[in-house]
């Protein structure tokens, strides 16, 4: 059975149970405290010092802020949450949500919204080539006949309308120019994170084309140039990049040494209270903040999972 994101889904009879865990740890509190004396440091712990240290030696400034995200599939649960709430800017990482609004209007009507083979190409440079004309125009026709500058809002209405637990901090309220300079709209870790579990296990309508355009091959920040994350790992992403932003946000695929899958997210964002005024050495140099993290993840959940590679 598919695991739900824990921030999609929490029932009652799951909410009795945490609480009846939480008193019995209580009662045993001896014999728990005893029991995690050796336990593994938690990932979340690592990815806090290894990012508090790149803070002490300089290379991340006081003026930019950081959030990451990880959510391993097979466990259930968060692995890392930090800043994983605060809205922060999105750039070409709320494309697969531009997509996905588009693909709830067709879902409600075919006709006036049709998903054929040039919407389809539309989607794939959206999403794989980050065209940002591709972008406005499916602004464009989710809003319909709004006025013009009510449309990026329209997209932001029709996501939370459908799938409110998912876009919880998403903001869209602009166009994306053709420079690319998209500083206003926004979204948080955590809604890239309970997204890509959506995607995962098809809770949301025609979502497999945007992991198969999410799938294609192109430059990423995840497991490209890392050793430790070998090619055979699947990852379906979308970067986010401007003179204020660095960011990428993926669902990542191994298989253990008997075969078993296991898959988790990994979201990592940079963002600057101003433009960089060395955009190139900047973004190089964030970015490679993101792929030491990531590298930091994957081998933390090859150890926990015996993955083969």
């Amino acid at each position: 059975m598919s695991q739900a994101h824990p921030q999609l889904l929490l029932g009652r009879r799951q909410f009795l149970q945490l609480l009846a865990g939480a008193a019995a740890a209580e009662v045993i509190g001896g014999t728990a405290t005893a029991a995690t004396t050796f336990r593994e440091p938690l990932l979340e712990d690592q990815v806090n010092a290894y990012i508090k240290g790149l803070r002490r030696a300089g290379r991340i400034p006081a003026d930019e802020h950081t959030a990451w995200s990880v959510y391993d599939v097979t466990a259930g649960r968060n692995q890392v949450s930090i800043n994983e709430n605060q809205p922060l800017q999105a750039a070409s990482m709320i494309k697969p949500f531009l997509a996905q609004a588009y693909l709830f209007r067709h879902q409600a009507d075919k006709r006036r919204y049709p998903f054929d083979k040039g919407i389809q190409l539309k989607m794939e440079r959206m999403i794989r080539d980050s065209d940002n004309r591709s972008a406005n125009f499916f602004i464009h026709r989710v809003a319909g006949n709004r006025p013009v500058e009510q449309r990026p809002r329209e997209v932001e209405r029709v996501l939370k309308h459908h799938a409110g637990g998912i876009f919880r901090q998403t903001s869209i309220v602009e166009f994306i120019p053709d420079n690319g300079r998209s500083y206003h709209n926004k979204a948080s870790a955590a809604d890239y994170s309970r997204f890509l579990c959506a995607m995962r296990n098809n809770e949301l309508p025609y979502v497999g084309h945007i992991r198969y355009c999410m799938g294609l091959p192109n430059r990423d920040r995840i497991q490209e140039g890392i050793t430790k994350v070998p090619r055979c790992t699947e990852l379906y992403h979308k970067t986010g990049s401007t003179a204020q932003l660095c960011g990428d946000m993926g669902l990542l695929v191994s298989r253990d040494r008997n075969g078993k899958q296991h898959c988790y997210t990994f979201i990592g964002i940079i963002q600057k209270n101003s433009r960089a005024q060395d955009y190139g050495g900047w973004m190089q140099d964030r970015g490679d903040v993101i792929r030491e993290v990531s590298g930091l993840v994957y081998t933390f959940m090859s150890n926990r999972y015996s993955f083969a590679a």
